[in-house]
């Protein structure tokens, strides 16, 4: 016999409960990524919910992409332009931008800059190392 929507509930808590432990990370623990000569990446990954630390050199270009995460990047330090359908938006230190799901964009970083990404769910092309379009993207000069 099933049980009922409260035992499903109650059984799902437990669930969770078991598998998602808190984890206490540490940036200078996590060894950076060159994805190119410009922009090096840190991340990790929860449960739902990836979190990304960039860096970009003055002069970095991400490359127009899109993807089905959910995407809210915060620029810590610098200047990074989004180029998105919508228009183009500077986005600086201290400026949140939310991408939605499926939204092409792409970036340019106007000077050396740091951005916190946060994705849902994590970025599984990121994990598996199919993220060619960040890998060796060509530099361009900061527009």
């Amino acid at each position: 016999m099933r049980p009922g929507p409260a035992g499903l509930l109650r059984q799902e808590r437990e669930v969770i409960r078991n598998m998602a432990k808190s984890t206490h990370y540490r940036w200078a623990d996590i060894q950076p990524e060159a994805m190119n000569s410009l922009v090096n990446r840190q991340y990790l990954t929860g449960v739902k919910t990836m979190l990304a630390r960039i860096e970009l050199k003055k002069g970095a270009h991400v490359p127009m992409h899109q993807h089905f995460h959910e995407q809210i990047s915060h620029t810590l330090e610098g200047a990074l332009k989004f180029v998105l359908e919508e228009g183009e938006v500077i986005v600086r230190g201290g400026d949140i931008l939310c991408i939605p799901p499926n939204a092409p964009h792409e970036v340019f970083s106007l000077e050396d800059s740091v951005a916190l990404d946060i994705f849902n769910p994590p970025r599984q092309d990121w994990i598996d190392g199919d993220d060619a379009y960040l890998r060796g993207a060509p530099e361009e000069p900061a527009k």
